[in-house]
C-alpha cells in the first residue's frame, strides 16, 4: 500500500522524507515534486529499480531516464569531458529548469536505458526534491505519468496514474507549471539546444554565446 505525506506540514514532511529515503535505498519507487512537474524516482544505481520505473510508466529502454542531483558538486563523480561552457551553464542556471546531456563516467554501475554513454542530468529548484537528493544521492527521475498521458502538476494526478507501483508519495502541493526544462547537449565543444523549455535560446546565449539550436 502506497504511503502519502503532506510536505506542507513540517512533521509530515520530515516523516515523508525519511520514509522516501528508506524506500529509495530498498530499491522502491517514490513520487516527488520538482520545479516543473511531479517526478517518479528511483536510486540511479539500482538497475532493477530503474527498470521498475520504466515499467510503471509503460516506457521503453529507448527513452532513458534522466538523473536528478542535489548539488553541482555531485557532477564530479558522474561526468567526464565536462566543458568550461557546461560549467558556466551550471553556474548560471542551477538549480533550475536546465537539463544537460553529457558523457558519464564509463566506470559507473548504472543502467538508465539505452543511453549510448551519455546522461541527461539536472538539479531541480525545489526544496523537497533537493532535500531527498541530498540524503540519497543521484536519482533516476522521470515525469510521474503513464507514457502518453499529461505530466502531473499535483500529487493526486500522479497517484491516480501510478497507484501502488509507487511506495511513497511526497505531496508538495501544485507545481509551478508544466513548462519542461530546456535541454542542452554539452557532449561537444559547442553546446546545442535540443529542446527549448523554461529557458530560451536567447537567455542561454547570454552565458554561452556560441550555443547552437538543433534543427
Amino acid at each position: 500500500m502506497a504511503r502519502r505525506y503532506d510536505c506542507n506540514d513540517l512533521t509530515d514532511r520530515a516523516n515523508g522524507l525519511r520514509e522516501a529515503a528508506s524506500a529509495v535505498r530498498r530499491g522502491e519507487l517514490v513520487v516527488l515534486p520538482t520545479d516543473t512537474v511531479y517526478g517518479i524516482g528511483a536510486d540511479a544505481f539500482t538497475s532493477e529499480a530503474v527498470a521498475d520505473l520504466l515499467a510503471a510508466k509503460g516506457r521503453g529502454r529507448n527513452m532513458p531516464t534522466p538523473v536528478l542531483i542535489g548539488s553541482p558538486n555531485t557532477l564530479h563523480g558522474l561526468v567526464t569531458d565536462f566543458s568550461e561552457a557546461a560549467w558556466e551553464l551550471v553556474d548560471a542556471f542551477w538549480p533550475g529548469a536546465l537539463t544537460l546531456v553529457t558523457r558519464h563516467q564509463p566506470s559507473l554501475q548504472w543502467d538508465l536505458g539505452d543511453t549510448r554513454g551519455t546522461v541527461a542530468i539536472r538539479m531541480p529548484l525545489h526544496p523537497v526534491a533537493i532535500e531527498l537528493l541530498t540524503e540519497v544521492g543521484p536519482m533516476a527521475v522521470s515525469s510521474a505519468n503513464l507514457t502518453g498521458h499529461p505530466a502531473p502538476e499535483d500529487c493526486d494526478s500522479a497517484q491516480g496514474m501510478l497507484g501502488d507501483a509507487v511506495s511513497v508519495y511526497l505531496d508538495g502541493g501544485p507545481t509551478p507549471g508544466i513548462v519542461p526544462s530546456s535541454i542542452v547537449d554539452v557532449t561537444s565543444p559547442v553546446p546545442v539546444l535540443l529542446r527549448e523549455g523554461a529557458l530560451s535560446a536567447e537567455e542561454l546565449r547570454k552565458v554561452v554565446p556560441d550555443l547552437e539550436v538543433a534543427p
